[in-house]
């Protein structure tokens, strides 16, 4: 049985971990989070006290945690995991972080003859609790080949963007993306409901056209409309604001990078960040953004 040291258990690190224990593997897991944690042991994860000890006797380490100075952080430097890890051990970490910072993690874990990939996930916390999420993967390809089995307990689509930090460009792109599509299909909600039409009957009728996409037909932000997902309960859990703000941000800077032009993601980041300035916008799912254009009760 292959042991897989798991370290970050949050809405999508979680179900994750729980997946590789019902397909067979030993997971020993680490969060800052106790009742993360206790929810990983009550899932069949091993408890560890801590990330280093998480190391111990593990053939893989998976991380996902939110930005990339938490991955910095746990992985480079004098006290970092890379100094602990055995040349062995294969490392795949699937947090969304820069490019750049990707690349220096492969590269530092390379000089220890440790294999590394960025492998950053899409499809939210149902993909994630189900076991279909999609994997963009940077790295070598032999190293993915590796990694293939552990991935696949977890997710149904792997992908090969290309080399170290790749896995990271192909994510920014898609969630610059999803913004995008998410704004538009509350904008285009909106203006049916405020010119009386049912919210779910507009749905069927744009998802059956032109106008059907993602945001739409898997995750749709109007309340009522669709069971399962985050409008449904009132925004709560699900990829919040705050990250599809990192997440923007990191697409931003990375156009800049290259001199890119994306006005509509610049626009999705504006839109996002007047949505997140109350602090309690911030921790709601992303499609809360349907509330921007909501009108007021008696309006």
């Amino acid at each position: 049985m292959e042991k897989v040291a798991f370290i970050g258990l949050g809405n999508m690190g979680g179900p994750m971990a729980a997946n590789l224990v019902k397909k067979g593997f030993a997971v020993t897991a680490f969060d800052l989070s106790q009742p993360m944690l206790d929810m990983a042991v009550s899932n069949g994860c091993k408890r560890a006290d801590s990330a280093h000890s998480a190391l111990e006797g593990a053939d893989v380490v998976v991380s996902m945690l939110p930005h990339g100075e938490a991955v910095r952080s746990l992985y480079l430097g004098v006290h970092g995991l890379l100094q602990g890890m055995n040349p062995e051990t294969l490392l795949i970490d699937c947090s969304t972080i820069s490019a750049s910072d990707a690349r220096q993690l492969i590269a530092a874990a390379g000089e220890r003859g440790i294999e590394a990939l960025d492998a950053p996930v899409s499809g939210g916390t149902a993909a994630a609790a189900a076991g279909t999420l999609s994997f963009m993967c940077g790295g070598e390809e032999k190293t993915l080949e590796r990694a293939r089995p552990v991935l696949s307990a977890m997710g149904t689509n792997i992908f090969h963007a290309g080399p170290a930090g790749s896995g990271q460009v192909a994510k920014i792109c898609n969630n610059m993306l999803l913004a995008i599509h998410m704004i538009g299909t509350a904008e285009a909600l909106q203006l049916g409901v405020d010119n009386g039409l049912d919210p779910k009957v507009l749905s069927e009728i744009m998802r059956a056209s032109s106008g059907g996409n993602w945001s739409l037909e898997k995750y749709n932000p109007y309340p009522g409309v669709m069971e399962g997902v985050p409008a449904s309960r009132d925004y709560a859990g699900g990829f919040s604001v705050a990250l599809m703000l990192k997440d923007l941000g990191l697409a931003m800077d990375t156009a800049a990078g290259s001199a890119s032009s994306t006005p509509l993601g610049a626009l999705a980041k504006n839109l996002y960040q007047l949505h997140g300035g109350d602090p309690i916008n911030r921790v709601l799912d992303f499609s809360s953004i349907q509330n921007l254009f909501r009108r007021p009760a008696g309006d």
